[in-house]
């Protein structure tokens, strides 16, 4: 019998949504969606719905230790993706994991939900830009987390090219600065500091988008597991996560998810 090619490996260091739309069951949605096989550090619990997160209890940092190595040093891991790190605690342990194992980092420094429930302790942003950012081969914060981390703020296209400055000067390999809260199409910003990517999709009238963030950071780090270079991989991934959008549909009384398998569907 002939042996069965083993897909790359991925794995998502975040917190689960009990909702189904973002976090953990977001990140393995978009990996099996992208062809290869998503495993899970669970940083948090959350009791989540389509109205805002109720509660959210963080693991012990050893437990995700635990978890970490456990996969890593059995599996092994192509691409590492991070999201919901909760305390300064959990951010140093995991940026020290990251350090150890020599793959693509995608850092996505979630800082509130897309109900603007905060996700990350004040005390925390300081180890984001001291430990976690310098581990980043690509850092992904929205505008509202550009601000948070560098004081930058970003009120057109225009000041999006110093945001991604900002968050240079913390380490990162790579900053994609997502303008997403702007005006008119959904304009991103991917730099090195040297070369420069401006990524466009036309913006689409639909409310239902739990769990944007998520997805686009594991799609980024599906894409590297597979063996594309920075700017390819951000390029394929916005491509699925600007259809993943405009197929989002309603769920609950409030905001439904981004649609992961809409490939599939269409």
């Amino acid at each position: 019998m002939t042996a069965v090619a083993v897909p790359p490996r991925v794995l998502t260091v975040a917190g689960s949504d009990s909702g189904g739309g973002a976090g953990i069951q977001a990140d393995l949605k978009t990996m099996l969606a992208l062809g290869v096989h998503g495993m899970s550090v669970v940083t948090a619990v959350t009791a989540q719905n389509s109205l805002g997160v109720q509660g959210a209890w963080e693991l012990p940092v050893e437990a995700v230790r635990a978890q970490y190595r456990s996969v890593v040093d059995d599996i092994g891991v192509q691409a590492v993706k991070t999201g919901m790190l909760a305390s300064a605690e959990l951010v140093e342990a995991v940026a020290e994991l990251i350090g150890g194992t020599d793959v693509p980092a995608v850092i996505d420094p979630v800082g509130v939900s897309k109900h603007g429930d905060p996700l990350l302790a004040a005390s925390a942003l300081d180890s984001v830009r001291t430990a976690l950012l310098p581990v980043a081969t690509v850092a992904t914060p929205n505008l509202d987390e550009v601000a948070q981390l560098t004081g930058v703020r970003v009120e057109s296209e225009s000041g999006m090219r110093e945001a991604a400055e900002a968050l240079l000067s913390y380490g990162p390999a790579w900053a994609l600065v997502k303008g997403g809260h702007l005006a008119g199409d959904a304009v991103d910003l991917l730099t090195d500091g040297s070369e420069e990517h401006w990524l466009r999709a036309p913006r689409y009238d639909n409310r239902h988008t739990h769990g944007t963030g998520c997805t686009l950071a594991s799609a980024i780090a599906s894409h590297l597991a597979r063996g594309r270079s920075v700017p390819e991989a951000v390029a394929a991934a916005k491509e699925y996560v600007t259809g993943a959008i405009k197929a989002g549909f309603a769920l609950g009384g409030g905001i439904g998810p981004v649609d992961h398998g809409w490939r599939q569907r269409s």
